[in-house]
């Protein structure tokens, strides 16, 4: 699964559950909050101040 910012963190955690340590570590700890679910990557990395682009690139990697 190529992931992108305008990755929907519900379907990040769907096809790639254990990509879910990456974004805990990322400070991201809301990801079974029901308004996740249907958030971007970006629209979550921007209420949690995180760099998109950083987060992105460490989900991608194997």
């Amino acid at each position: 699964m190529k992931i992108e910012k305008t990755t929907k963190i519900g379907e990040l955690l769907e096809n790639a559950p254990e990509k879910a340590e990456i974004l805990l570590a990322a400070g991201m700890h809301c990801l079974g909050c029901p308004a996740s679910q249907a958030e971007t990557l970006e629209e979550a990395c921007d209420v949690h101040g995180i760099n998109v682009e950083e987060l992105v690139e460490k989900l991608n990697e194997n």
